[in-house]
């Protein structure tokens, strides 16, 4: 495989530090150099024409190539600007503009960010393939000695229900504890609400709350304990106001964890049918819905079979990869999409 342009394979990554991969700084500032319009001719002068470009986020203004292809994880920019910074709004613009628009070829994660590129970007929905996310193959076979040591680690006692993700506005963090605090206390008493995720955009109010509140709230959890934080769960909360496919929940499904999650987006796509679907904005059914899981064990037994099913079918890697290439190929090949 090359990296491209002048960079190499990464080495180790840490999501609660960013990126350590042992890149050069000078390569970093290429592939940085070419989202500027006004650099961007320069830099591209210094890089040779790839046969097929498939572009990301971190290059918006996309270098020579026979071929372009891209991804369209989600629409948030234009559905809900107010949940990201002028900056963001800026780059997934400059993203459609200048990689979506012109790419030979698309790849959405679900079919509701397909949907939402074609009719918020008129997109043309015959070069946009849906290919799903992957789960790490960890999360489908977890050791059950991983899932007690990882409790031990973080002292958890009780069952508990599980929410992973960067706390931000979008996330709808508050209604879930709005939701969580109006159970009734012998339930609350015989679980906990376990939240998990770095502070994001616009985070002080709900970490204030987090701190606060009878919940435990663990901060960034590592790759190496979330497979067994969320195969030790209960239960998986995921009231999401948008996602554009939604790896936590593709997880809790992996691990066969029954899951409450939102009624919009691309959730109940995502969920199948293995979800108890909810309006985000609503707390009372949010709340119905946590008693529902909490109170029958059949239901969660039922709900989290039928999302493992699932998640072995669609969310496997080596699948993944599969139907990229054949993605590749039909773009260089010139061949219809399916």
């Amino acid at each position: 495989m090359d990296y491209y342009p002048f960079t190499h394979a990464p080495g180790s990554l840490h999501h609660d530090r960013g990126v350590e991969s042992g890149v050069p700084n000078w390569r970093l500032f290429l592939v940085a150099a070419m989202n500027l319009p006004e650099l961007h001719p320069f830099v591209q002068a210094l890089v040779p024409e790839a046969e097929l470009l498939h572009g990301s986020p971190q290059l918006r203004l996309p270098p020579r190539a026979r071929f372009l292809t891209s991804h369209i994880h989600d629409l948030t920019c234009w559905l809900m600007p107010e949940f990201h910074t002028a900056g963001n709004v800026k780059a997934a613009r400059q993203m459609a503009d200048h990689a979506w628009r012109r790419a030979d070829g698309l790849i959405a994660v679900s079919n509701s960010a397909r949907d939402d590129a074609t009719r918020l970007l008129r997109l043309n929905p015959e070069r946009i393939a849906v290919i799903y996310h992957g789960v790490p193959e960890t999360y489908f076979a977890v050791p059950p000695a991983d899932i007690a040591a990882m409790k031990s680690r973080f002292d958890l006692e009780k069952d508990y229900v599980l929410n992973v993700g960067t706390v931000e506005p979008r996330k709808n963090i508050d209604r879930l504890l709005d939701a969580w605090l109006t159970l009734p206390a012998d339930v609350r008493e015989a679980f906990d609400l376990v939240i998990a995720g770095p502070a994001g955009w616009k985070a002080e109010a709900t970490l204030a709350r987090l701190r606060q509140e009878p919940v435990r709230y663990l901060g960034y959890v590592g790759e190496s304990d979330l497979a067994a934080l969320t195969a030790g769960a209960a239960a998986h909360a995921y009231p999401s106001l948008y996602e554009g496919f939604g790896f936590p929940l593709a997880q809790a499904m992996a691990c066969g964890i029954p899951s409450i999650t939102s009624n919009v987006s691309s959730m109940p796509e995502v969920a199948a049918g293995s979800a108890l679907l909810v309006d985000p904005l609503s707390v009372l059914e949010l709340r119905d819905a946590l008693l529902r899981l909490l109170t029958s064990e059949s239901v969660r037994t039922e709900l989290g079979s039928a999302g493992r099913v699932w998640a072995l079918q669609h969310y496997r890697w080596e699948a993944v990869g599969r139907q990229s290439w054949a993605f590749f190929d039909r773009v260089v090949n010139g061949r219809d999409h399916p």
